[in-house]
């Protein structure tokens, strides 16, 4: 059981920093379910039904502006954009009311309507708020049509936010008293408890710097304030999680405990909110100042001791199992004990001439940093000459658009068969090696397929293709040239917290790199450390289900990123969309929900440039997101089935997406294959 202590008091939060009721008034009538408002310096609410009163925090006298205009009670108010003059209008049955406050207070608390309409009965009211807890979110850009980006429920949430702060370590089990009570019930009988969304508002934490933050980067950060009755949350629009929680209850100095009715405003001089609270139950008005660099700095997750980073920053530690300096040390010894004897036979001869030796570079540190790929390789010389002629792979364009054309399908088997996962190669196996003819416009590779394939350095079209035939001599044992004469054993082994099963793994081949990221059927992500041999992070209520493909930033040798961009990385579960995790914080960054995904493992893929992610869908469909929002950018259509897998081409704008009976190309250019280009 927790108690606001702590709660708040974990990460240096004090609860004087974070709430402060600044006023409290009394109301003849029940102000609940009224919408309030708040502005800059004022907050306005009905006092006795048909009263409008505004409070100026910056006057110290706390003398109110009663305007007096309806004989009906005010249901509804809101402040205008403009601070000069500053306008407020307030609604009830019988009219709607422009106010001008400036005029007003000249008046000497008595004003008349500037401007009233008359509203019908049977007017439909605009809700901003779900009484039910549901925030919906939709997308106002350009060709969406107003498209539907996320459904979020603010009860679930708000679970998941505390049991990750109790798997930190930040708190104890939550209290089951900051769920409404559910104890009159008789047995057998049920109810879906929900956090009613009594008011939105935008929190702006940009002002805030990312010291006072914690973890949480406030320059990129799309934050609103969700007002309920229980408490006030702050919410990321990006990742679509509770990044900070403010119970009522938890504040013996508030007034109200459980709310009718909030308003919600930033201020820029002091950074921090004013929230108008009225009570569920009586005539209670309070005023709160809220400081949210203090309320989110208190209920962030701790940081990592050590800085993770995918790319490798230093050596391999002696102490890694990566580090073989045992192995090298015997070879060295072994070395020069033959080389000793080979001194006893044969003389010291002189074997250089040249006064300088260019160093090989062993004795020399081990190379650690990131790959950068030499592309688009232009001839230096004036002349060309047609028998000397160099061959450059094109540079993969950045910029470049999302593939949406459509290509040749091509049929994954000759029965029905689910395609599990694709690949970009020219084989049909594992390519063993690759050599150029001496005049350099052949490239001859061969693979496990059994073949042999002849390449045209002029284009990326397939010249010859030669079928491999052994002819195997019964009396001798050829076999044995065959046989693995290598020797391996177990270096180390490393194990889930917890000993739950692994369902899924992903390493970075690519490049340097000792992190190793795992999934497991708790709905965990934990990072390993190679280097240092042992767990590094975990990563607690990655998604709502386990999580069954973990995809990382790679990059490819066709393009270059900037080195902080390896660190992020995909995760997917069915029913939880996708998710972009950043390693250096270990915090979810954006969530992609808008493929469906409620049954059935759909595969997850990052561009070779690092600004787009595709992912299957079980409505016949291939999506592609931008990281920068939440929504799909382009909706691929094609397949007859499930997609299942997909796949970005790393040397073109190419992407494959394959479904359960069938494999379909969505291209921009070229045919799959790595495109050439020669240089003459």
């Amino acid at each position: 059981m927790e108690n606001p202590q702590d709660i708040f008091s974990s990460n240096g939060g004090c609860l004087i920093d974070i709430v402060i009721e600044k006023y409290l008034v009394e109301s003849k009538e029940s102000v609940s379910h009224v919408q309030l408002a708040c502005s800059m310096q004022d907050c306005a609410f009905p006092l006795d039904g048909t009263e409008l009163c505004i409070w100026n925090t910056e006057d110290p006298s706390h003398q109110l502006l009663i305007l007096r205009g309806h004989h009906q009670p005010i249901t509804a108010m809101a402040f205008g954009n403009k601070v000069n003059p500053l306008l407020i209008c307030s609604a009830s049955l019988d009219y709607v009311i422009m106010w001008n406050l400036e005029e007003c207070r000249e008046k000497v608390l008595q004003a008349y309507p500037l401007l009233s309409l008359f509203i019908d009965a049977e007017s439909r009211q605009l809700v901003t708020g779900c009484a039910d807890g549901q925030l919906w979110i939709f997308s106002l850009m350009d060709g969406h049509h107003y498209r539907r980006v996320a459904r979020v429920d603010l009860r679930k949430k708000t679970e998941t936010f505390s049991t990750r702060r109790v798997k930190s370590g930040l708190c104890s089990q939550p209290e089951e008293s900051h769920l409404p009570s559910t104890s009159a019930l008789g047995k057998g009988e049920q109810v879906e408890v929900t956090f009613p969304v009594l008011r939105l508002a935008p929190c702006d934490l940009s002002l805030i710097p990312n010291s006072a933050c914690g973890c949480l980067s406030s320059e990129n950060t799309q934050c609103v304030w969700i007002g309920s009755s229980v408490g006030l949350f702050v919410f990321n629009l990006a990742n679509l999680e509770v990044e900070a929680a403010l119970y009522y209850k938890d504040f013996q100095s508030l007034s109200i405990l459980l709310a009718g009715s909030c308003a919600l405003r930033n201020r820029t001089a002091d950074r921090k909110a004013l929230c108008l609270l009225a009570s569920l139950f009586g005539g209670k008005i309070a005023v709160l100042e809220i400081n949210p660099a203090a309320l989110v700095r208190a209920q962030q997750c701790p940081s990592v001791g050590q800085s993770l980073s995918v790319p490798a920053s230093f050596c391999v530690l002696p102490t890694s199992p990566l580090y073989l300096g045992i192995a090298k040390e015997k070879s060295t010894k072994a070395a020069s004990q033959q080389r000793c004897a080979a001194r006893n036979v044969m003389k010291d001869q002189r074997l250089v001439f040249h006064s300088k030796v260019r160093s090989s570079g062993y004795a020399s540190a081990p190379h650690v940093t990131m790959f950068s790929p030499k592309t688009n390789i232009k001839s230096e010389g004036k002349g060309s000459s047609r028998r000397r002629s160099r061959c450059a792979w094109e540079a993969y364009p950045v910029e470049c658009a999302v593939p949406t054309k459509p290509g040749p399908q091509v049929t994954a088997a000759p029965t029905c068969a689910r395609v599990c996962c694709i690949q970009y190669s020219g084989h049909d196996g594992a390519v063993n090696a690759v050599c150029w003819s001496q005049d350099r416009r052949w490239l001859l590779s061969a693979a496990q397929d059994g073949t042999l394939r002849v390449w045209s350095a002029r284009g990326a079209e397939l010249a010859l293709l030669l079928l491999l035939k052994y002819h195997i001599d019964t009396c001798k044992d050829e076999i044995k040239r065959y046989k693995q004469k290598s020797k391996s054993k177990l270096i180390c082994r490393l194990s889930m917290t917890g000993a739950v099963d692994m369902t899924s793994l992903s390493a970075v081949n690519d490049f340097y790199s000792h992190i190793v990221l795992t999934a497991g059927r708790n709905r965990t992500v934990e990072v390993f450390d190679l280097n240092a041999g042992c767990s590094a992070a975990v990563i607690a209520e990655a998604h709502s289900r386990p999580v069954h493909q973990i995809c990382q930033n790679k990059g490819s040798s066709f393009t270059t990123q900037q080195p902080q961009a390896y660190n992020l990385f995909l995760t997917t579960a069915i029913g939880d969309g996708m998710r972009l995790w950043d390693l250096r914080t270990l915090r979810c960054e954006r969530h992609f929900e808008g493929h469906p995904t409620r049954g059935y493992p759909c595969g997850i893929a990052f561009s070779p440039c690092g600004r787009f992610a595709a992912c299957g869908a079980e409505d016949r469909h291939a999506y592609v997101y931008e990281m920068g929002s939440s929504t799909y950018s382009h909706r691929l259509a094609g397949h007859t089935d499930t997609v299942t897998g997909v796949a970005f081409n790393p040397s073109a704008p190419q992407s494959h997406s394959g479904c359960c009976v069938e494999k379909k190309l969505e291209e921009e250019v070229g045919h799959g294959r790595p495109t050439r280009r020669c240089l003459e």
